[in-house]
């Protein structure tokens, strides 16, 4: 069965090329986004302003291909994972998440902090976080993740996964 998405917005950021790009929010701490909405999506940006982070689901546009292995960008060992082990733009589906901190709600534009995404990316849905909902209280586990969260905000993306 096919699914079909509508772009609802078009995210714009700094970020004009696939190369050199951050590959994980965190390395994009001051990096300020636009994602301008359609208007007829406008309304539903209602009350959205109350809360301080945001989850992103955009399309990889530009990723015309996926692989089942792929080396990572954060693997310090260059092995192949499986791709649902990872958080490469190459799975089948082609669909980025991104957690972002909302500054402001204005008409149908919406401005975020910390966006490590393409600009001209087709925004698919927008969802709040929630604490209560989100935060995860056990000790969570990172796989084969064996970068500190400083690394990571280092490392920059390479031409590995442009087609």
């Amino acid at each position: 069965m096919i699914y079909q998405f509508t772009t609802l917005a078009t995210i714009y950021t700094p970020f004009q090329s696939l190369e050199n790009m951050p590959v994980q929010p965190c390395g994009a701490d001051g990096c300020i986004g636009e994602i301008i909405f359609k208007e007829e999506y406008a309304r539903g940006l209602k009350d959205l302003e109350g809360f301080s982070h945001l989850y992103l689901i955009y399309y990889f546009h530009k990723v015309n291909n996926y692989a089942l292995e792929v080396v990572p960008f954060n693997d310090h060992t260059n092995t192949k994972r499986g791709v649902f082990a990872t958080r490469t733009p190459m799975h089948p589906n082609n669909i980025g998440l991104s957690i972002v901190e909302l500054v402001s709600v204005t008409n149908n534009i919406v401005t975020v902090k910390g966006i490590d995404v393409l600009s001209g990316t087709p925004l698919i849905d927008i969802k709040p976080y929630i604490e209560n909902f989100d935060k995860i209280i056990s000790k969570p586990k990172s796989g084969w993740m064996e970068k500190s969260y400083d690394d990571v905000k280092k490392i920059r993306s390479d031409r590995r996964f442009i087609q």
